[in-house]
Order: C-alpha cells, then structure tokens, then sequence
C-alpha cells in the first residue's frame, strides 16, 4: 500500500505556552475549514473528536492517542471520514524557538494509489491553514494555566483483609465498582498518598494499600514475588467488591501495576504510573546484583532502613522539596522494617518478565518529577514513547511535574492532582 508523509510548519512571535493554548483542547473548534466539532467519549475511556467541515456533508472522526502538556505535542489517529484511506496517523507539537515558536504538523497517510496523492494535497492545504492560524492566534492568546486540583477534608476508614499476609488499606469515596487503587514506592506506605485520596474521592472511589510488610500489612511465608503482589490486588478487588481497577502506582508500585497490567489488562480501566514503569526488567543479571548488593550493604553492616533514610530521602528530594514532604518521606522510610526492605529489594531486583506493551490497549497516564534521578523525564518519555508505539491501541500521556524529585505527588501535590484528575474525568464515567 502507497505511503505518503505530509509536514508543514510556521513560526509565530508568541511564546510556546500561548501556541499551545490555542490548540491544547483536542476537540476545539480552532481551524477555520472547521464547521462543527465535538467530543464523542468512547466506553473504553478513549477520546475521538467528531467533526464537520465547510461546504462538506462528511462527518469525520479521529481518536487522541498522545498528549503531554509538558512536551505540547498531541497525536491522534483517522477513525472514519476519509474515503479510501488506509492509515492514518497524525501529529502536531509546539516548540520554543529564539524568537518566539514553531507550530509543526505532520501526517503518515497509507492508501490505494488511486487516492494517496489525493489525500495527501487535502491534508497539506489542511495543514498549512492549521499551522499560519495557530501560529496567528497565539499572539492574542493567554497561556494556559494548570487547574488546581486542591485536596479537601474528607473521611477515610481503615479497610484491613485478615487472610494471610494480611493487608491494611485507607479507604474511602463515592460508591462505584471501579477502584482507584494507590501503591506507594519501595521507601513509602499508603501515607504517602493521602493527598492524592483527598483530592480524588469526592468523585471516585478510593484505596491506598501498604504492600506486603508495609505499615500495617504483614509479610508473606516466603519471599515476595510480583505475582504475590499481582495476588493481593485481585484480593482487593474481591473483597471491595471492585469490577475494574485504575492502578496509580509510583516506582516500585508502578513497576507491580504493569505487573498486574501484563496478567489482568481487563480487570483495568487505566494505569497512572508515576517515576517509573519498568523497574529492573530490562537491566541485565549483573546490573540488578550489583543495584541490590549496593542497597543491601547498610543492612549487611547492622543498620535499619531508619538509619540510612536520612541518606535516600536526599537522593529521593528534588531541590524545592519542603520541609514537611522531607520529615513525611523520612517517617515513612523510617518506618520500614528491615526484613521487608530487603524482601522489597530482592523482589524489585528479580523481575519475572520483560514488558510487552503491546498488551497495554487501555488509557496510560505516565508522570515523573523534573529533578527525579531515579527515572527522569527522558527515561520516562522514552517508556510512554514505546507504549505509544506497541499499543494497538495507544490512548497515552506524559508529564513531568516541574521542580519535584522522585516522590512527586508528595512533594507537589497540587500539580499531580491536576494531572490526575483530568485524567481521570476523562477515563472513567
């Protein structure tokens, strides 16, 4: 089948963030070939645009399937509307340049040669329109402000599962039989979350857990595995009552939720993955040894993870962190008995598969901090990169919150929550 790539490109004297306000809201009515335009909400959290154009009965349609605030770039794919085409995959993105910005859209178009030429000198009269209107609007547009997501008071119980190992929840929420369920990091507990709760459960229903051997829960028999853990979340399912999951986990908890993502994609309606996603899975035998013995001299020497938590929160911090995401970073780390720690350690450093994200066909939110050591912005873009491209499905978005470390909900959780909850809103009903 003919391929075709179309690309057109301007540049306007307004800044980036005022570019990308013109176009940030995938289903607004910006081009002037626009007639009609509107959000169409598919049941599998995804998000198409149905829209008209002047002088032409069609109806077109397109689905988003990238987003990132952080980047300006949105790509989206051709649902129906475009008589004869095979593929069609299209992308716009707005960057800083020394004078202001560049506005650039581009297409890879698959069709019978009968059409491709065709369709090929529409889109490139679609795009140059597109690029000089954004490129002229933005010089009148305000920049975009992120919403604020500000955590409120709200009830929250302690759910406890007695079967063994026994499991300690926060719970709390509007009744549904979807589940958001929060997994700390390898250093946290469910403490660690309790913004993000506060925040989201006047409108879902919430969990946070502390892992095996974490905070209230107990360890198991023997050495935890990620498909133990993959166990104690269906254990949460059942005993919640939960039909579908959002996980939202962050480092070690990310690495368990695209666990549990790879064995169970239909027990999920969206994954939020947070300074991390892989975990050692990808590094060699001598790597993981070496990132395991490193961690385990400390507690080899005598010392308990309340001793060298002063040491990881430091690496852990970004460089605003406040004094108080310090002191709860150090409680929680602190609180870790050592036999989980190393349990923790052993596991991380043992991973079981691989990821083959073509199985990820659902909505995937993946944030990290800007000064995160452990999985900075471009580890974790290059992940959502790869997602995007294996999902037959690909329904992906990256952030990065600005000025925070590795716990960046903890340490800036009203620029997470807003991320969230967006996000959220759009992914479940």
């Amino acid at each position: 089948m003919p391929r075709q790539k179309v690309h057109s490109s301007a540049q306007t004297s307004a800044s980036a963030d005022q570019a990308w306000a013109v176009v940030r809201d995938f289903c607004g009515a910006w081009h002037p070939a626009i007639e009609t335009m509107g959000p169409e909400p598919m049941d599998d959290g995804g998000l198409i645009r149905r829209f008209t154009v002047k002088g032409e009965d069609t109806v077109y349609r397109e689905r988003l399937t990238f987003f990132s605030d952080s980047d300006r770039t949105m790509a989206y794919t051709h649902v129906a509307g475009i008589a004869g085409v095979q593929s069609y995959d299209a992308r716009l993105t707005v960057t800083p340049a020394p004078a202001g910005a560049t506005v650039t859209m581009s297409a890879e178009i698959s069709a019978p040669s009968s059409r491709i030429d065709g369709i090929a000198s529409g889109t490139q009269a679609i795009f140059d329109d597109g690029t000089q209107t954004i490129a002229a609007k933005a010089v009148s547009a305000d920049p975009i402000k992120p919403p604020i997501a500000p955590a409120v008071s709200a009830d929250f119980e302690q759910t406890q599962i007695d079967t063994l190992p026994r499991l300690t929840l926060t719970t709390g929420g509007k009744e549904s039989d979807t589940l958001c369920l929060f997994l700390h990091g390898i250093g946290g507990n469910r403490s660690n979350w309790q913004a993000q709760l506060a925040a989201v459960s006047p409108h879902y229903r919430v969990a946070a857990m502390d892992l095996r051997g974490y905070g209230d829960s107990t360890l198991g028999a023997e050495q935890s595995t990620v498909d133990d853990y993959c166990a104690d979340i269906l254990r949460v399912m059942d005993v919640l009552n939960a039909n579908k999951l959002v996980l939202c986990g962050l480092s070690y908890g990310a690495w368990i939720a695209t666990s549990f993502a790879m064995r169970y994609p239909d027990k999920l309606a969206a994954l939020v993955l947070s300074g991390g996603c892989t975990g050692m899975s990808e590094a060699g035998a001598d790597e993981r040894d070496a990132f395991r013995l490193s961690r385990e001299v400390p507690m080899t020497e005598g010392q308990t993870p309340a001793d060298f938590a002063p040491s990881v929160v430091e690496v852990i911090s970004g460089p605003e962190a406040t004094d108080a995401s310090r002191k709860a970073l150090l409680a929680s780390m602190a609180a870790i008995p050592t036999q989980t720690y190393a349990d923790a350690l052993r596991c991380f450093t043992n991973p079981l598969e691989k990821f083959d994200f073509s199985r990820l066909t659902l909505p995937v939110l993946l944030m990290t901090g800007a000064h995160d050591r452990l999985a900075p912005p471009t580890e974790i873009k290059a992940v959502a990169e790869r997602i995007w491209d294996a999902s037959p499905i690909p329904d992906v978005r990256f952030e990065v919150i600005e000025d925070a470390g590795h716990v960046c909900n903890l340490e800036k959780p009203d620029q997470y929550n807003a991320i969230l909850s967006e996000f959220l809103s759009r992914v479940l009903p």
